[in-house]
């Protein structure tokens, strides 16, 4: 059965509008820094729940909306993952990663041991979701999964950056154990860890330059 087509919400702007916006939103965007030191100072549940509402507007293949967003606050959970986290970056980091991938991790000062994810108020596990089970229990796919918990999780990021928190992006792997840990069903499988909260006092990132405009647009005029 075909949707119903609604009119398109939107406003026109001028060219000078849209610039001058472009131009805000990126310096919005520009300002946002992986934080590795989070303070414990609870986030109110209203905040991330809008957050997540606003990661969930993504766009995604045929309107599957593959994802799912775990909110974990509890402090025996946190633990958990900590635990199981640190297992497996003990492993990464004395054998499984490469000798260039530890030089190129080297000036970030990051090894094995993981306290942001007992310290920061909140984790945000994403999921992506492979397939969906029908009421008589039949499976029917979803399409372009990892494009679009990819865009809904960029989304995520900006959202909770614009509303005033710090985000990670950390990424164990394997990342199996978070589906044990938080029980999940067999159609989802764990596609990023983020711990989200507010910067520690002492907070400190890394001095890093992005890439310049032009390398990284090639126009076609």
């Amino acid at each position: 059965m075909a949707y119903e087509h609604i009119p398109l919400d939107h406003t026109r702007r001028n060219s000078v509008e849209i610039l001058e916006r472009a131009k805000a939103f990126f310096a919005l965007a520009n300002a946002r820094r992986t934080v590795r030191d989070f303070s414990p100072e609870p986030v109110p549940l209203a905040v991330m729940q809008e957050v997540i509402r606003t990661a969930a507007t993504a766009p995604s293949g045929a309107h599957k909306q593959p994802w799912t967003f775990c909110l974990v606050g509890n402090a025996e959970l946190k633990r958990r993952i900590r635990e199981a986290a640190e297992e497996e970056e003990r492993a990464n980091y004395n054998g499984r990663m490469t000798e260039e991938w530890l030089r190129d991790l080297a000036p970030f000062g990051t090894d094995e041991h993981k306290p942001f994810l007992e310290t920061a108020p909140w984790l945000v596990v994403v999921f992506k979701r492979a397939f969906e089970y029908d009421a008589d229990g039949s499976k029917h796919p979803n399409y372009y999964v990892n494009e679009s918990v990819g865009i809904a999780t960029g989304m995520l990021l900006l959202a909770a950056h614009h509303a005033g928190l710090v985000t990670l992006t950390h990424t164990p792997s394997p990342m199996n154990f978070l589906s044990v840990v938080l029980e999940r069903p067999d159609n989802e499988r764990p596609f990023l860890l983020i711990p989200m909260g507010y910067p520690a006092s002492e907070c400190t990132v890394p001095r890093l330059e992005r890439k310049a405009l032009e390398d990284v647009l090639v126009p076609y005029l």
